[in-house]
Parts: C-alpha cells; structure tokens; sequence
C-alpha cells in the first residue's frame, strides 16, 4: 500500500531463532515438547486446585492465576514460532503483530503482579500467623486478582495504543521469534520519541516497585525468622516459601539479565535467547517447581488418584 513515496508496511517478517537449517528438526521437536509440558503441567497445576479442596486457600487461588497466566504467556508466542518452524512462513499481519504486543505484555504483567501478592501472602502467614485468615479474607484476596487484572490491562492497552500511532516504512524484517515492542520501535520511520518514555516511566512502576515489594517482603520474613530463630521456624519459612523464592528468581533473573545487563557483542543472539528463558522456560518449570517442592499439591495428587483407584474398584 503506497501513500506518497512511502511504503505501508502490513506485515512484519519474524526472523525467528538463530538456528542452522540442520538443526531445524531437532529443535521443532524439543520446541513442541516443551510447550506441550507447559501447557500440561499448567492445566494439572489448575485442575488440581479446583478440585481439591484442601488447596481452597488464598496462596492457591493465587497460584492457580500465575499457572494460568503463564499458560497464556507462553501461548502468545510460541504456537507461532512452532508454525514459522514448520511452514518456513516468517510472516505475521500488523494486527497480529500488535495483539501479540497486547497479549505478550498482558500475561507477562499479571505473572509479575501475581508473584507480588504470593510474596505478600507469605509473608502475613510468617509474621502474622495468628491474624492470618482475617487479615486474607477473600474480599481482600478477590480485590488483589481484580487490580492485578485491571493493572495489566491498562498497561498493555496503553502500549499497544502507542505501538499503533507509528508509521513503518521500508523494513519489516524483525530480529526475533515474536513482537518484541524494542524491536518495532527500531523499525519505525516515525517519532518514537513519547513510546521511550511512556515505557521508562510505565517499565520502573510495573517492574521495579513489584520487585522491590517482594524483597521487601522476604526482608521482614527473614526478619521476623531471626528474632526467634529455631530449626523448626526456619524448616517451616523455606518450606512454606522455597517454591516461590525460586520462581521470583527465575523470573526477575532472566528480565534483570535481558534489561538491566545489556551487552554490546551479540545482542540481538543474546536478547533472543533470554526472551527464551523467560517466555518458554519458566512457565515450563513452574509446575515443576510448586509440585517437587510442595507437600500440599503432592498431597492433592495422591487424595485425587487415590479416590479415583477406589471408584474404580467399587
């Protein structure tokens, strides 16, 4: 579409992952079953809350939307970098391109917001044990999810917005496996000028103060652990709080690693790589980490299988 002597762009090509055509194969399957455990692992994850009731507590009514959320995450981007695998089609619409940007930023929100209210949970359970339930009532826990929601939507909706304010002209060629909103901005023959720092802005208040608030949280768990120190108070804090630390970590360390620690050798392999870890991995080791490391949803697997081996003997 032509509009002077300029070129409409309305489409993007996605040049995917730094792979040989060799290895094409190889990595289409390892691809495949790792979205395939992610989406499995999630969905047990969700199935077994809901029909447990012993899991009927707000720490599991937060996990059941981050396993949700990161189902979703992981599903914005990589069914199409396995279709671009298989066809050898790299393309994708301009309005694929920007409800990938929406989605991507919707679901990636939620999971960080949703960390901070786990964190928050955790930490009233250690340091107010007794005020507990009355302090995570379910009206507080419903208006939690509901600002979260509200949060992400606003975020990813006021991006996409700015996204879609800017011309493309020459270049669709995108250096990645999905829309990256850094990526598009390069691209564009436009001012982007006010998308910079709409995302300074936005990125230091959706990312840092979440961060800052679950450090803030396990400061006072630790705290609160220290005043009273015994090996039984310390074996309850890792175990209560063992499988959360180590999703925050995995999450904020691959974001830290991809935003916070730019390098100028190989960034556009390097950037790519990273978005792997944190669009693809995480959500496929989530499940993993709450089920191995937590005697609660073990304890839901065996109650589930163990009613269904009676039903079936009866």
């Amino acid at each position: 579409m032509m509009e002077g002597n300029q070129t409409v762009i309305t489409q993007f090509l996605l040049l995917g992952l730094p792979i040989p055509p060799e290895h094409h194969h190889l990595f289409y399957a390892l691809f495949l079953t790792m979205y395939l455990t992610t989406v499995l692992g999630n969905l047990i994850i969700i199935i077994l809350i809901l029909l447990d009731s012993h899991l009927h507590t707000p720490m599991y009514l937060f996990l059941s939307n981050l396993s949700f959320s990161d189902l979703c995450f992981s599903s914005v981007t990589m069914p199409k970098l396995l279709h671009n695998m298989q066809t050898q089609d790299p393309s994708i619409p301009y309005g694929g391109c920007l409800a990938q940007i929406y989605f991507f930023l919707f679901f990636g929100d939620l999971g960080n917001f949703l960390l901070v209210a786990m964190a928050y949970d955790r930490y009233v359970a250690i340091c107010f044990p007794l005020h507990y339930t009355s302090i995570m009532s379910p009206k507080l826990c419903v208006s939690l999810l509901v600002l979260s929601w509200v949060l992400t939507t606003f975020h990813a909706m006021l991006h996409t917005l700015l996204m879609a304010r800017l011309s493309f002209c020459d270049d669709n060629v995108i250096p990645h496996f999905f829309c990256d909103m850094s990526a598009m901005l390069k691209l564009a023959c436009s001012d982007t000028h006010v998308n910079e720092v709409v995302i300074f802005i936005v990125v230091s208040i959706f990312l840092v103060l979440p961060f800052a608030l679950i450090i803030m949280s396990y400061v006072r768990i630790v705290s609160s652990i220290l005043k009273a120190p015994s090996s039984q108070g310390i074996y309850k804090a890792f175990s209560t709080c063992g499988s959360h630390l180590s999703v925050v970590s995995l999450f904020y360390g691959t974001v830290i690693g991809l935003y916070l620690c730019p390098s100028a050798n190989n960034s556009t392999v390097k950037e790519t790589v990273m978005s792997l870890m944190y669009t693809v991995v995480t959500p496929m080791l989530n499940p993993f980490i709450y089920s191995l490391r937590n005697r609660d949803i073990k304890g839901a697997l065996e109650r589930i299988f163990c009613k269904k081996k009676v039903q079936l003997n009866l």
